[in-house]
């Protein structure tokens, strides 16, 4: 073997790894798709959204959706909910995709929530200590924490003073009013 035909036998040796390596570790990429509970597409986002909004809608005040409380729901569920928790929520979701609750009109979905709501309580009277709660809780909690708890819930739904002084602890209620986020 001459020279020039050990450095070709080197290079093609160094430019097999090289390219074999590159190919060895695309293969092992995983699969995109939904394996965990807390996998949550655009259009389960979506949904939350909508849930929230016939939960909180917009009146002469921002909604539910303004606030974001779909993106909302799923950092909560995702970064907080135990691993039950995420499976009743995951299977809430489902549900309510069974059900086509993006395609109803706006009473239908309220009906539906109302209906959903009176199952739900029915069910926490009935439950036992260790079981888990009905999926209808987990979104209504989250939606009013979501949105109270967000820019447009603390400052537009509720009155909010930035700097607020000092504390008044026997301030008169009038009937109306907004209750304080501050």
């Amino acid at each position: 073997m001459n020279r020039r035909e050990a450095v070709s036998a080197v290079a093609v040796i160094v430019g097999g790894t090289v390219v074999g390596s590159n190919l060895l570790l695309t293969g092992c990429k995983p699969k995109e798709t939904k394996t965990s509970p807390t996998d949550f597409s655009a259009e389960d986002i979506a949904l939350l959204d909508e849930v929230a909004e016939t939960i909180i809608p917009a009146t002469n005040t921002p909604g539910a959706k303004a606030a974001k409380v779909g993106e909302f729901m799923k950092v909560m569920v995702t970064d907080c909910y135990d691993e039950n928790n995420q499976k009743v929520f995951a299977e809430g979701i489902a549900a309510l995709k069974a059900k086509d609750f993006m395609g109803l009109d706006a009473a239908k979905k309220k009906e539906l929530l109302v209906a959903l709501d009176k199952e739900q309580k029915d069910y926490a009277a009935k439950k036992k200590p260790e079981d888990a709660p009905h999926y209808f809780k987990l979104m209504k909690d989250l939606t009013v924490q979501g949105y109270f708890t967000s820019e447009v819930g603390a400052t537009q739904a509720l009155r909010y003073v930035p700097v607020p002084g000092k504390y008044e602890g026997c301030i008169p209620y009038k009937k109306g009013d907004k209750a304080w986020a501050t």
